[in-house]
């Protein structure tokens, strides 16, 4: 059994006088332990959302509507109330947000940001906690810890308050791990260092990590198992190798045909996607990628595509999938 199983998951956002969105509609997908699963997709495809949903972290009081079931062994995370998600969040499940400047507190120094996980859930307090604070900012590699308890967010780098981020999320070894686009705008060094980072917290504690990205080369570096969202549904899924040697629907096709190739001769053009994310179908009348697909046919709209899945778990929702073998 998956340490978190997900079904059917829906998040609809309502505002007076404008139009009902539903930023997830029916997503369903598994994790268990020691394992990392990517959610792929651009950007309003519903992947974050996702994420804030299973954390509780969406604001139910303000026309948020959010449906199916999050079990996380044998607990419902949608129906668990407030003060036992309290309990639940930071300690078994906890979550590395996408904007480090902006998820820490800028009036608050780092060390107390640290600590205050370690109060909450592991009883620590003074001395105890402040040595555990200052050696998890040395196992994430955050050089000289005990100064950089006492700084503010805004004196260190982009990269290092991405670490403080992990420290306060690992400090009391969740079960299960939720990164938010970890790597966004840290240059390329920093970000292998962050991806390396984590795949040890994974292996060495065997936490089941989700992995939150746009970026493929992320996904195949890190993911045993990858689910492709677009316009709130997962439109493919599938192990990676099989994934990314023979993709079904033919919006994964254009996400790997659109990344740059090392060995495409000089001066050959980019392969982007046509159109953008707000030509969408609506799901009830078809295949919501069907304005944007070199594949359309007939059947196409009408009614949204059922999920096919294979003899090798690989699934997919499209009428007129990319031949198997072709080369993405």
């Amino acid at each position: 059994m998956p340490l978190l199983d997900v079904r059917d998951l829906s998040v609809t956002f309502a505002r007076r006088g404008q139009r009902t969105v539903r930023a997830v509609d029916g997503v369903s997908f598994g994790v268990h332990a020691g394992e990392v699963v990517g959610l792929v997709g651009e950007s309003g495809c519903g992947k974050s959302v996702t994420s804030l949903a299973i954390m509780g972290l969406l604001p139910k009081q303000r026309g948020v509507t959010i449906d199916g079931v999050a079990d996380f062994d044998g607990t419902d995370l949608l129906k668990t109330d407030a003060r036992a998600m309290r309990d639940i969040r930071g300690r078994d499940v906890a979550m590395i947000f996408q904007d480090p400047l902006s998820s820490l507190n800028p009036v608050v120094p780092i060390g107390v940001q640290v600590t205050e996980v370690l109060t909450r859930h592991r009883g620590m307090r003074g001395e105890a906690a402040t040595k555990e604070a200052t050696a998890l900012l040395d196992r994430v590699g955050i050089p000289d810890p005990a100064r950089r308890l006492k700084e503010y967010p805004h004196q260190l780098s982009g990269g290092m308050r991405q670490r403080a981020l992990i420290a306060m999320a690992v400090a009391c070894k969740p079960r299960l791990l939720i990164a938010d686009e970890p790597t966004t705008a840290l240059d390329v060094t920093i970000q292998a260092q962050i991806l390396e980072l984590l795949k040890e917290l994974v292996r060495d504690s065997g936490t089941a990590l989700i992995m939150i990205t746009h970026d493929l080369g992320v996904v195949a570096g890190m993911c045993d198992t990858v689910n492709v969202l677009y316009a709130g549904r997962v439109i493919e899924n599938a192990r990676r190798k099989p994934l990314f040697y023979e993709p079904r629907h033919p919006y994964t096709t254009g996400l790997l045909r659109s990344v740059p190739r090392l060995d495409a001769g000089r001066g050959t053009p980019l392969n982007p996607i046509r159109g953008s994310v707000r030509d969408v179908l609506p799901w009830p009348d078809g295949c919501a990628f069907a304005p944007r697909c070199d594949r359309r046919v007939d059947a196409c709209v009408g009614e949204p595509p059922a999920l096919v899945v294979g003899y090798d778990g690989h699934g997919y929702r499209c009428v007129n999938p990319t031949p198997q073998g072709a080369q993405p």
